[in-house]
Parts: C-alpha cells; sequence; structure tokens
C-alpha cells in the first residue's frame, strides 16, 4: 500500500472507530508504514532496525569490549551444535551466564550503603527539637560531675517522609452573622495572607513542572487529583500555566540573550508533532514538512543555560536567531553539535566543532562486525576521554587543558589518523562496509572532531544538548504532540527555566514561584532573576523591606 491508500484507509476508520480507537489503529498504521520505509531503505541492517525498536544496551567502552569479548569467544569455541547444545542445557547457558557475569561487572556499585542521607534532603524543611530534660549548661544526670554542652553541628537527624496531592486545597468557613432588626451582614475576614484568588501561584508551578519537568499530561494530572478528593479539570490547569508563561515571558527572553553571549553553544533537535502546523499550513514554508524541538545550551564562566524552541525551523536556524543577540564586541563563540547540515547557521559565525561521540557511535554500530578494527579505535578514543576527566579533576583553565590535550591527546589522535588512512590506502578495509563508512566520517570531519586539540574551551562532544533533549523526549512520549505552536511555546519557556534550573543547581518549583512573587520586579530587571541569582535578589528585596517598614 502506499501513501495515499493509508490515508484513506485512516479516514474510513475515523468514521467508524471510537476516538481512542482510531488514536491507537492511527498510531499502528504509522508505525507500520515508517518501519517499512526503513526496512526498504538498503542500508538499513537487521542490527539498525533492532535498536531502533528496542534501544541499543551500551555504548560505554568497557560494555561494548566486554560484549566483544563474549562474540569474539563464541566465534573461537568451534563446538558442534549437538555439542554446544548439550553443554548450554547443563551450564544454564553459557552465553546467558557471560551475559550475567558482564552485567555484574558493568553495574558499579555506589559509594556507601546507597540509601540518601540527610544532607540530600536540600527542600526538606528542618524543624530543631530541644531536648526535654537537660539543657546546655546543667548537671549530667549521668555522672553529676560535669556539664553538658550542646553538639551544634552534629544533631542526631531524624528523617520522616510523608505523602501529599500535588496540588492541595484549604476551604475557609468564614462565619457569617445576620442582625435580625435591619437584615445587615457581617462575614469573617479572611486569614492573613489568604484572598480571594483561587488560585495560589505556587498552584501554577507545580502544574507547569509536572508537565514539562517531568512529563505528566494535564488530562493525568487531572484523574489523580479527582481521585485525591480536589478536582483539577486539564483546560483549568491549561489557562493557569498559560498565564504564568506570560508572567515568566520576560526572564525567558532574557534567558535568550544571556545564551548569546556564551563562550561554547551546543545545538540539536529532534522530531515533535504540533498539530496545528499539519496540513494547509506547511504550504508556507515550500517543501519543509518536519517539526523539531531544537535544544540550545550555553556555557560561559561556569553558567549553563538551555533553551528550546518548537516549530519548523532547523537547529541551525534558531541558533542563528539566538546569535543575532550576541554582543558586537564579542568574538564568534565554538559551536558543538554534529555533522549534520542543518545544524549550522547561516551565515557560519562559529568555530566550528563536531561531536566526538558521534562519530564514535558509528564504531560501536558495527563492532559485531569488525571486532579487532573496532577495539583499536574505541580503547583509542577511551584514553582522550580519559586525559580530558584527569584535566576536569585537576580543575585546569581552558589554557591549561589545551597544552595538556595538545601533549597527551595530540600524538593518540594522529596515530588514530594514520591508522584510518593505513586501512583505505591499503585496501584492508571495503570503503563502502560499515567500518569503512566509518572511518571515512571520521576523516571528512577530522577538523571539527578535533578542535579540542586547537581551541581553548572546546569540548570533546555534544552529550550536554542531548541530555537536555532527553527533557523534550520524556514530554514527547507522555503528552504526544502540542496542539498549537501557542501551546508549543508555552512548552519552550517552561522547559528552558526548568532545565536551566537543572543545569544551576536551582529548585525549580521554588525559582517559578518566586518569578510570579515578584513579578514587577522581575519585569523591570529580569537579569537579576535568573536561575543561578534570584537567591540574592531574594535576600537583597527582604533586607531592603525590613529596612523601610515601620517600627
Amino acid at each position: 500500500m502506499n501513501q495515499e491508500q493509508l490515508d484513506r484507509a485512516l479516514e474510513r476508520a475515523r468514521t467508524t472507530l471510537e476516538a481512542e480507537d482510531y488514536e491507537l489503529f492511527k498510531a499502528v498504521v504509522e508505525t507500520l508504514a515508517y518501519l517499512t520505509r526503513v526496512a526498504e531503505d538498503g542500508q538499513t541492517t537487521i542490527k539498525q532496525l533492532r535498536r531502533l525498536l528496542f534501544g541499543s544496551k551500551t555504548e560505554k567502552t568497557r560494555g561494548v569490549l566486554m560484549l566483544l569479548q563474549q562474540f569474539e569467544e563464541d566465534e573461537g569455541e568451534g563446538t558442534g551444535a549437538g555439542e554446544e547444545t548439550r553443554t548450554r542445557e547443563a551450564s544454564g547457558s553459557a552465553g546467558d551466564v557471560r551475559t550475567q557475569k558482564g552485567a555484574a561487572a558493568l553495574k558499579k556499585r555506589a559509594k556507601g550503603h546507597g540509601r540518601n542521607g540527610a544532607d540530600a534532603y536540600v527542600g526538606a524543611k528542618r524543624i530543631p527539637v530541644a531536648h526535654g530534660s537537660v539543657k546546655h549548661g546543667d548537671r549530667c544526670p549521668a555522672c553529676s560531675r560535669g556539664k553538658v554542652y550542646e553538639l551544634k553541628n552534629e544533631p542526631e537527624t531524624l528523617i520522616r517522609i510523608v505523602g501529599a496531592p500535588p496540588i492541595q486545597a484549604t476551604l475557609y468557613d468564614l462565619q457569617r452573622l445576620r442582625c435580625n432588626g435591619c437584615g445587615e451582614l457581617f462575614t469573617a475576614e479572611a486569614p492573613d495572607g489568604v484572598g480571594w484568588e483561587k488560585y495560589d501561584v505556587t498552584a501554577g508551578a507545580m502544574m507547569g513542572l509536572l508537565k514539562y519537568g517531568t512529563g505528566v499530561p494535564f488530562y493525568r494530572q487531572e484523574k489523580l487529583q479527582q481521585s485525591l478528593g480536589i478536582p483539577l479539570p486539564a483546560s483549568t490547569q491549561w489557562e493557569i500555566v498559560e498565564g504564568v508563561s506570560e508572567t515568566i515571558a520576560p526572564v525567558h527572553a532574557e534567558l535568550i540573550r544571556q545564551a548569546a553571549q556564551g563562550e561554547v553553544i551546543h545545538n540539536d533537535d529532534t522530531g515533535m508533532k504540533v498539530l496545528e502546523l499539519n496540513g494547509r499550513q506547511r504550504t508556507a514554508h515550500g517543501e519543509r514538512t518536519g517539526v523539531f524541538t531544537s535544544g540550545i545550551v550555553s556555557t560561559r564562566e561556569g553558567q549553563k543555560i538551555a533553551v528550546f524552541f518548537t516549530g519548523m525551523k532547523h537547529a541551525g536556524e534558531n541558533l542563528a536567531e539566538v546569535l543575532a543577540q550576541r554582543a558586537a564586541e564579542l568574538g564568534p563563540p565554538i559551536q558543538m553539535c554534529d555533522a549534520l547540515a542543518r545544524n549550522l547557521p547561516k551565515p557560519l559565525e562559529v568555530i566550528l566543532g563536531n561531536c566526538l561521540a558521534h562519530g564514535r557511535r558509528q564504531f560501536i554500530d558495527v563492532a559485531e562486525n569488525f571486532p579487532a578494527e573496532c577495539r583499536h579505535v574505541l580503547e583509542t578514543l577511551s584514553e582522550v576521554y580519559k586525559n580530558d576527566a584527569l584535566a576536569r579533576e585537576r580543575g585546569m583553565s581552558p589554557t591549561q587543558r589545551l597544552s595538556f590535550h595538545k601533549e597527551q591527546s595530540g600524538p593518540i589522535m594522529e596515530d588514530l589518523q594514520n591508522w584510518f588512512r593505513q586501512q583505505l590506502a591499503e585496501k584492508r578495509v571495503e570503503p563502502n562496509s560499515g567500518l569503512g563508512k566509518a572511518i571515512r566520517y571520521f576523516l571528512r570531519h577530522w577538523d571539527p572532531l578535533t578542535l579540542f586539540l586547537r581551541q581553548p574551551g572546546a569540548p570533546l562532544d555534544n552529550n550536554i544538548c542531548e541530555r537536555a533533549l532527553k527533557r523534550v523526549i520524556l514530554h514527547r512520549k507522555n503528552a504526544l504532540f502540542f496542539k498549537t505552536q501557542n501551546g508549543a511555546h508555552v512548552g519552550d519557556v517552561f522547559l528552558s527555566l526548568i532545565h536551566t534550573c537543572h543545569l544551576s543547581g536551582a529548585n525549580p518549583f521554588d525559582y517559578l514561584t518566586e518569578l510570579q512573587r515578584h513579578a514587577k520586579e522581575m519585569t523591570a530587571d529580569p537579569q537579576d532573576w535568573m536561575p543561578w541569582n534570584y537567591r540574592e535578589m531574594l535576600t537583597r528585596t527582604a533586607t531592603t523591606a525590613s529596612r523601610d517598614s515601620p517600627r
């Protein structure tokens, strides 16, 4: 069946099936059509198809090498089919035993007993509890000779964890009295801090955090709250969250402006669905039909900023719009991305670096077919990553790190480049094989892949942006799509602020709450209300208010 026939079948199904059954049927048909296109691609292997469906178990060098060793042992055993069957039946499957041992070796045991200590609960409320019968300076009840003193920094901490609905409600029954003579009505005053506005700013912060930070769609929040006796319709949640996004818009705009000033800027994108962009609206963009969420992570002087953009523009186009706000006196930033052309801003005004992990992954994909060659490449690249980790542990400056990599990693990468060329020149590798393509990818993009050997501060890979896009993918897996472009923009605002809080070590719930409470001050000076400095602004505001209050 071609796509037109599938579309007609889906249209007929829409009129005969219930809405929920139709969505399931549509998802099955679209999945089948996509897998058919992938299978018809002559360059897609069964292994790649399996990885597409079920994911890759590991890409760590140690894990891949262990699997290669297992593969080589299986190839070298040379036992007959009957003998192998008997051996596996007797031993409970030798391959399974090796896999279990490998998994046990890969699993790194955490330090300590694995439980969180009291210091991990930074968001918990602390309540000091005084001793009931002994206080500082009293005679010791045990020996009656010495005096007891307080261990101020060494309390015995008891952790108590309780459950509560994400959104809670309190009903205030204000007493009313009526005069039996004149009929005048008297109503009790609301408690301090309780106004007539139904939804507190903390409610909007929590709804947005659940939806965009942890991937809980509005309809699931509605069902959860209904079961807990606190109704919260999905439509109401959207209205509240949309209002919050309008309030915090100045900080989002400032976040983009500051991201443009970064020293290193990572970017990439992932597919997204926006229902409003289906059909007629796509013709305005020519032949382009894809919808993406682009992730941009900017780093500067230890600060990390993440911003997201959803629409029909590629990552490079969104990056170009961000860099349009870059200060003229700053030089071009380092851009880290994979080698796709759509990730590049036009005109190209960056120092381009390509992700070493993307090049490395191509050897992992063909490792089972070329175990010896891929082992050599992976072990070589692992030495480079070890050097980078060592530079990070020693707290080297960008210039010191560059010198260290030139001295330690430069010869390693030079030997690897010569080895690549030798494999092709001596025809040890078929150029169109999986290994040949991986080698040619490295050689074709050698300069941007080795930017860390020439440019201070250049990273090895784009992993920080890949991790940022996982938050977008989590939302996509749970909510499936955005309905409108405005809904996508609201999601971008929340995703940007929440993930920047994560990168800065700030509490996103507290941050979103305080932005709403201090909306007037935040709108006037958004640069003072970034995730890494808003607590200082709160302290300053509280000090000023205390000084100006009447005594």
